[in-house]
């Protein structure tokens, strides 16, 4: 295990944050201003961006119009993007197209992958995160037709991120041997309804109804573990976001820490003031170590035991999972206790933070389900 970095790795770094750092965290309205969805769109303009740097094919094969790149690159990416909160399907496309990649047909990696490398098409991915733990069941059932190879999938997925902006959504589905299946789904097409939620950041989010949906076989993905592994990448891709924004607001906070005085003296040379700063960057540095492990056993050894012993990779993802959603959660509201009531003003940056950090914090579900999955692990893979 050697979480040094690559010169290709260091690269990528840099790439997205010369693109990333030219978006404003506080680009669009408030949630509390818009009663409602803050933006209908994703960011068109830095998708293109995206795309003419040769980021959005990053982690696919280079036959494919990609660098050949792992999830640790995408996690770096995503660490960039997530520090300023911009509205783009990075994790969703990039995740879904590397699973077609990793585990789909040979037609339909030739008819997706490139033209995602290109930004030509938005990918998205239902149900990621939204139970924070690992799901009973799957809520879309898949039903293959007789000698035609085709699907049929009938359910209702909720919260579905920029369904409303995607070309193509990948559903999981529960096939008929009970097996999870990953089907991507047109929202255009027959038997697919979008109906309009809000998320806690105030963003669009979809539930998407399937009814008698048909779907060709080559677009159904139902190699084992795919959908195990493109849950996992998502929700490791979720903590690289947080990871991201908690750099941003710890950054935001020590710099007004630094400058704002009482007393006469700076708000930073108080002895509370930066022992609670410090305890966030212990925070920190734990959720980019964790974060790191997942991403590195999902590229490394992703059906395989830990160096630690037989514990599988989704221990990892659980422990990464507990430190982000706890841990993004403390520098934010650190960071609005440090502010003041400048935390509170709607022309600061740092309402937009608490909103996207609050739907992160939601999305990867509270530390006690981790604890309690990576239990579970613990007791069926004892370390020895």
């Amino acid at each position: 295990m050697d979480f040094t970095f690559t010169e290709e790795q260091h690269a990528t770094v840099e790439a997205a944050r010369a693109i990333f750092s030219g978006v404003r965290a506080d680009a669009v309205p408030s949630p509390a201003l818009t009663l409602g969805a803050v933006a209908p769109e994703i960011d068109r303009a830095l998708w293109a961006r995206l795309a003419e740097s040769d980021l959005l094919g990053l982690c696919l094969a280079p036959e494919y119009e990609g660098a050949g790149l792992d999830t640790v690159a995408l996690c770096l990416m995503l660490r960039e993007c997530g520090g300023s909160l911009a509205r783009v399907p990075l994790l969703e496309t990039g995740a879904a197209a590397m699973a077609v990649d990793r585990y789909g047909a040979p037609e339909l990696r030739t008819e997706v992958l490139p033209r995602v490398a290109r930004g030509e098409l938005v990918l998205t991915a239902a149900a990621h995160g939204r139970t924070g733990h690992d799901p009973a069941e799957l809520s879309v059932t898949a039903a293959r037709e007789g000698t035609s190879g085709a699907w049929t999938l009938d359910g209702v997925q909720t919260a579905v991120p920029w369904a409303h902006s995607a070309d193509l959504i990948a559903v999981p589905a529960q096939s008929g041997d009970g097996e999870a299946v990953i089907a991507l789904v047109a929202p255009a097409q027959d038997g697919v309804t979008l109906a309009e939620q809000i998320s806690t950041s105030g963003e669009r989010l979809a539930e998407v109804r399937l009814e008698a949906v048909r779907v060709d076989g080559h677009r159904v993905v139902d190699t084992d573990g795919a959908w195990e592994w493109l849950r996992q990448t998502l929700t490791t891709g979720i903590c690289a976001l947080a990871l991201g924004l908690g750099t941003a607001v710890l950054t935001l906070t020590s710099g007004y820490t630094g400058k704002r005085e009482q007393f006469g003296h700076p708000l930073a040379t108080f002895q509370a003031v930066a022992v609670q700063t410090a305890d966030r960057f212990i925070d920190l540095r734990a959720m980019e170590v964790t974060l790191w492990q997942a991403a590195w056993r999902l590229t490394s050894a992703p059906g395989g035991p830990g160096l630690g012993g037989p514990l599988p990779v989704a221990g990892d993802v659980a422990v990464a999972k507990i430190w982000a959603s706890e841990g993004v959660r403390r520098i934010v509201q650190t960071a609005q206790h440090l502010h003041g009531g400048v935390g509170a003003d709607t022309d600061y940056p740092l309402h937009r933070y608490h909103a996207w950090a609050k739907q992160l914090e939601l999305s990867l579900g509270p530390a006690a389900a981790h604890e309690e999955a990576l239990g579970d692990l613990l007791a069926a893979h004892p370390l020895g």
